[in-house]
């Protein structure tokens, strides 16, 4: 009996939604590649049409979407980019989520509340996501709520890069916002060389969704620079308020550094006019114009997100892209 083999080698396809088109450029030219032309439209009452320009038969093809406002317009466009796919008979299909979507809302706090990130999790598979790439989730438990692989990037190396290159001659020392990011902010201490890490001991009403008050600084940072972490800013009031509370402890100065810049209301005036020196955030959220400031300094994730992209298409280790 004859056997039948395939012919060709693999093939990878990038293609991209209409919220991040910079990002998505940026991580087809890491990867020497080009982007797939989709045509992508709305018909007059909203709804959004999608249609490849080439066929995807056989294709690894990642699809990469950056969750910003509108959030659920660009939910949905990634959904039916996916079904596309799947009806196009590709062969893996890959999320690309770098901020992925409904993240905070992880756990019922109280009785008859959804769990959402579990709903982005189970529309991403029925839409037809075989994998989900994502950078600096809000809690590591979601990568649970996907039934597929998920690989969970950190944005640690490229920021702790740039503090190390721009602070390192300081005396530094590491400050979580809240007690729930301690294990990020050991992270980043061991990654700043061992320096000394202290939290902000806060409070928070839940019946007041994005408010909380400093109260104090847990640990010593008189006389040190601190550098504030967290995942996100998005009206910046948690993270301000940290600012302020460090410098009342004595900090020399403060730096915040965060992965995703929602930056929603009063996020902007606040961190322009806050005590920090510098606020550091990555790409993989877009930042208008008008939301960008003196203060601000943007790094590019498009660098991380094509070598994850490299890897996995190489069946290689994304493990070792967390190396500092």
């Amino acid at each position: 009996m004859n056997e039948i083999t395939t012919t060709g080698e693999k093939k990878l396809v990038l293609v991209t939604g209409r919220s991040h088109p910079e990002l998505a450029a940026d991580v087809a030219e890491n990867l020497g590649t080009e982007l797939l032309e989709t045509e992508i439209r709305p018909f007059a009452n909203g709804e959004i049409y999608v249609r490849y320009s080439e066929s995807v038969r056989g294709s690894d093809v990642f699809v990469l979407q950056s969750h910003c406002t509108p959030i659920n317009e660009w939910v949905m466009e990634q959904l039916i980019m996916l079904d596309a796919l799947k009806r196009a008979s590709a062969k893996r299909i890959t999320v690309i989520a770098p901020f992925f979507p409904y993240a905070r809302q992880d756990k019922k706090h109280r009785g008859r509340e959804p769990i959402s990130a579990r709903l982005m999790a189970d529309l991403f598979r029925t839409a037809g996501a075989d994998r989900i790439i994502t950078v600096d989730l809000h809690t590591s438990q979601i990568q649970g709520f996907f039934d597929g692989p998920v690989d969970h990037l950190v944005a640690l190396p490229t920021l702790a890069g740039y503090v190390k290159d721009n602070y390192g001659d300081s005396s530094l020392a590491v400050v979580s916002p809240d007690a729930g990011r301690i294990k990020v902010a050991e992270n980043w201490s061991e990654a700043l060389g061992g320096v000394p890490l202290a939290f902000i001991h806060k409070t928070r009403d839940i019946d007041r969704p994005n408010e909380s008050k400093a109260n104090r600084v847990v640990g010593d940072v008189e006389g040190r620079m601190c550098v504030l972490v967290d995942d996100m800013i998005d009206t910046g009031g948690t993270i301000v308020q940290a600012a302020d509370a460090c410098m009342n402890a004595g900090a020399k100065g403060v730096i915040i550094v965060a992965t995703h810049a929602v930056f929603s209301g009063p996020a902007v005036e606040r961190l322009d006019n806050s005590c920090a020196e510098e606020v550091i955030v990555t790409n993989t959220l877009p930042i208008e114009d008008d939301k960008k400031f003196g203060k601000l300094t943007e790094l590019s994730i498009a660098p991380l997100l094509a070598r994850a992209v490299h890897e996995v298409f190489e069946d290689g280790s994304v493990t070792s892209l967390f190396d500092i």
